[in-house]
């Protein structure tokens, strides 16, 4: 079995028990809430609970960028003992995190030109850069080389699909990753707005639903039409920002037309948590099509 660690930020929400398992490292990613700073990442100082109530109460939630500085001090730690290390990152068109990574291994890469570091763009957010971590893992088990398996990712990320509806997209538009413009229109009371990650790892509005109920009915539908009829799936992320009822009925859904290898079903933590809003339910899988074919096939 080829042996490199996999890195990943705290974006990608995946249980502490499959990092475990696996021998995944990670990073945080720093978010405030308040006013206050969270250098952890995750729930380290905060409670799930605490943390979405707070956001229904009108709290005032955002994140802060993994600087170069972090990234050199990792990557001088895995280069100065010969390590080789797969960095996977939180989409380039939502965040500057990957940029900043590259800025760091140039630096490291000055005084060790011969670490194995690589570090890959998911371009995808939450479980879908989750989902670019779990292939990872798979074809590190399949015997694929650190630089092998880079440059697969790099060749298949277009395949994990990141769908997902939320309660209010003033949320997303107060951290700056939807226009007013599209925040508004989605936000007409009773109506869902549903959203994807686009080709180039920005969030698009892509379509609406009157209702819950309709809302995850018509995520469904799209994950649907990306699949072959005979379609086998072996791993789906359904992340939820506190609305585990709704998760779960979307991956019965799911269970009742497709042979799945296994559904993690996670709590999404502060990181995205803080731009999506509590309500938010989102799924991510590997299609039969890339984002590019998939948006001009119905998007155009």
């Amino acid at each position: 079995m080829s042996s490199f660690t996999i890195l990943v930020d705290t974006n990608t929400d995946l249980p502490q028990e499959y990092l475990d398992e696996h021998g995944l490292e990670m990073i945080p990613i720093p978010f405030h809430i308040d006013g206050t700073q969270h250098d952890g990442g995750r729930w380290q100082e905060i409670t799930e609970n605490a943390f979405y109530d707070a956001l229904r109460k009108g709290s005032s939630a955002g994140t802060a960028l993994i600087n170069p500085e972090s990234y050199v001090r990792l990557f001088t730690e895995y280069a100065s003992q010969k390590k080789p290390l797969l960095v996977i990152t939180l989409s380039s068109g939502l965040s500057g995190t990957y940029q900043n990574s590259v800025i760091a291994l140039d630096e490291v890469r000055g005084l060790f030109p011969d670490c194995q570091i690589y570090t890959v763009d998911s371009l995808n957010a939450a479980g879908g850069a989750a989902l670019v971590a779990v292939l990872a893992v798979k074809k590190r088990a399949e015997g694929l080389s650190l630089s092998e398996t880079a440059a697969w990712l790099e060749a298949n990320r277009q395949s994990c699909f990141a769908l997902f509806t939320v309660d209010d997209l003033m949320y997303l538009h107060r951290g700056g990753r939807l226009s007013k413009l599209s925040a508004v229109a989605g936000s007409i009371i009773g109506i869902k707005p549903l959203l994807n990650v686009a080709p180039d790892g920005t969030l698009k509005l892509k379509d609406k639903a009157r209702g819950r109920k309709a809302s995850l009915t018509t995520l469904f539908k799209q994950m649907k039409r990306s699949l072959n009829a005979d379609a086998k799936l072996n791993t789906v992320i359904i992340s939820h920002s506190d609305c585990l009822d709704d998760a779960e009925s979307l991956a019965d859904m799911i269970r009742s037309d497709y042979e799945v290898k296994e559904i993690i079903v996670t709590m999404m933590g502060p990181v995205i948590g803080a731009h999506v809003g509590p309500g938010c339910v989102a799924l991510f899988y590997e299609a039969d099509m890339e984002r590019v074919e998939y948006e001009s096939k119905f998007y155009s």
